[in-house]
């Protein structure tokens, strides 16, 4: 396979798997749609980061020394599944209120970033999609050029992603839909986090 196949492959897989659907894709549509393009995309850029860092894990090859380390792993997702559960309790509790938080909103433009950081980093599965991406066009021979070539575009799709998700759902029509349905949407959308998070925690200790 060529060098220009390889990076084809791998940012086909990378793609695929950024845009399926999944708690950090469904979090930034939801922050776009309650509270519009800014904070949408400050968490998009949270998450971008988060993602970016697990890349440079997966690339250097720490990645396959992590999937090993059942500490590691465990720790880690109790910790991804404990975030996501309090995500579902920031989401039922926004469900539960009868009207919007507008000014809730106002003072905490600057955790956006942190927010969708957390995320992220707290997200096994991220070294694991990014190891799966990389593995489709890499073989042991692939120099360091090709892989650092191969991370950065991954990260551009990751952040190209994440951007185009908050764009789309900051739209008039998607934050007046939020707005007439918003206590079933965050209901709905606590209930996914729930179910992430509790799954994220069996699968720790049953490991």
């Amino acid at each position: 396979m060529g060098a220009m196949e390889s990076l084809l492959a791998i940012a086909a897989a990378f793609f695929i798997v950024a845009v399926s659907p999944g708690p950090a894709n469904i979090a930034v549509a939801t922050v776009a749609m309650h509270s519009g393009r800014r904070p949408g995309l400050l968490f998009g850029l949270g998450l971008s980061v988060g993602l970016a860092f697990w890349g440079v894990v997966a690339a250097t090859g720490l990645g396959v020394v992590l999937q090993n380390t059942t500490t590691f792993l465990t720790v880690l997702k109790l910790l991804g599944g404990a975030y996501l559960i309090w995500l579902a309790i920031q989401s039922g509790r926004s469900a539960a209120r009868k009207s919007g938080a507008a000014e809730e909103n106002q003072t905490r433009q600057g955790r956006w970033f942190l927010r969708g950081l957390l995320l992220n980093l707290s997200n096994p599965k991220a070294v694991v999609a990014w190891m799966a991406a990389l593995s489709m066009g890499l073989g042991q021979e692939t120099d360091a050029g090709a892989v650092a070539t191969a991370t950065v575009i991954c990260m551009g799709l990751g952040f190209a992603n994440y951007a185009g998700y908050a764009l789309t759902f900051s739209l008039p029509g998607f934050m007046g839909g939020y707005r007439r349905l918003r206590r079933w949407i965050d209901g709905v959308v606590a209930g996914l986090f729930a179910l992430a998070g509790f799954g994220l925690i069996r699968s720790a200790l049953t490991r």
